[in-house]
């Protein structure tokens, strides 16, 4: 058998509370009960207990440490004139040792013997806990009832997918590939927010247990022209000078197509229109659209609007800046 130490993949220096958890790790990776189509998780299995017997025993730990006894607990030859562990060639001989064998058979996980000195936590302990059973006595035996281990939960998949904000402002479902190989229809819930998940309950993997969950995140795709504000959504609404100081009607983007809304004459840019229910919906409603004039001057000089604006400078000054002091 190979060095316990190397079994469980624990150093030699290692606590009890690691010799225990690594134990528990692997009997739980491969149980038998668990690993039904796997023919060498059983000797794997009875591997990860055979190691347990000696470290998590620890008499047998300082014997094995000490080179008095082996990696399957029987003791090693010492040698003659008084050097007796556990073996008994006179007066004087160490401790009496006693060797567990564990085995896998119909009944379940079988030892048998008795094991000496104090331990960390006996297998029977460990494998009660971790199986939620109960460890049944027989003459010279402990059978565990391999119907009362539950296998654990399978993983949760791990998925993602974009939505507009226009999928936002309807709603409806979006179809979601699963790395399970599944394909599943995402309700999209009211108010959601960009990176939030979602958990579609036993739609991950089986794992030979209960199958895990599918958690789906979802993120929004940037909108060339809305940004979101909780659920109002906000828009830069471009307009020519002669809008801003004549006023007049022009067409407005919604997620639900395009609207007229009245510029008032004398408007200045970076005035804020509200066009009510046209945001998104929430648990309270539906939110708004904010638009936020903007007044964008011609690509090309014109001498004509230059000749126009020195005139007003000249003639009809004004400062809009008079607060700011």
């Amino acid at each position: 058998m190979r060095d316990p130490y190397e079994v469980l993949g624990v150093p030699r220096g290692a606590a009890a509370g690691q010799i225990k958890s690594a134990f528990r790790k692997l009997a739980k990776k491969h149980h038998p009960d668990a690993n039904k189509d796997d023919p060498k998780a059983a000797e794997k299995f009875a591997e990860a207990n055979a190691a347990y017997e000696i470290l998590g025993d620890e008499t047998k730990r300082k014997q094995f440490d000490a080179g008095e006894i082996d990696a399957e607990g029987k003791p090693r030859f010492q040698g003659f004139e008084g050097m007796h562990p556990g073996g008994g060639f006179g007066a004087g001989a160490g401790p009496d040792v006693h060797f567990e064998t564990f085995s896998w058979g119909p009944q379940g996980a079988q030892r048998s013997g008795r094991a000496g000195g104090g331990g960390f936590g006996s297998i029977d302990d460990i494998l009660k806990e971790m199986m939620g059973g109960r460890a049944r006595r027989g003459a010279g035996a402990r059978t565990f009832e391999p119907e009362e281990f539950s296998p654990p939960p399978g993983r949760d998949a791990m998925a993602s997918t974009t939505i507009t904000l226009s999928d936002l402002a309807h709603g409806g479902s979006r179809r979601v590939y699963l790395p399970t190989g599944k394909e599943v229809d995402v309700k999209i819930p009211v108010g959601l927010s960009d990176g939030q998940q979602i958990r579609l309950k036993g739609q991950g993997f089986s794992d030979g247990g209960p199958p895990g969950d599918a958690i789906i995140t979802v993120h929004i795709a940037k909108h060339p022209y809305f940004e979101r504000d909780g659920a109002n959504i906000r828009l830069d609404l471009p307009i020519t000078l002669y809008e801003a100081v004549l006023g007049g009607k022009v067409r407005v983007p919604t997620l639900d197509g395009a609207v007229e809304l009245n510029i008032p004459a004398n408007t200045s840019g970076g005035r804020t229109f509200r066009l009510r229910g046209k945001g998104l919906p929430d648990k309270n409603g539906t939110g708004d659209l904010m638009a936020t004039v903007r007044i964008v001057l011609p690509d090309t000089a014109d001498p004509d609007l230059e000749d126009l604006m020195r005139k007003l400078r000249d003639e009809k000054p004004y400062d809009p800046r008079k607060d700011l002091v």
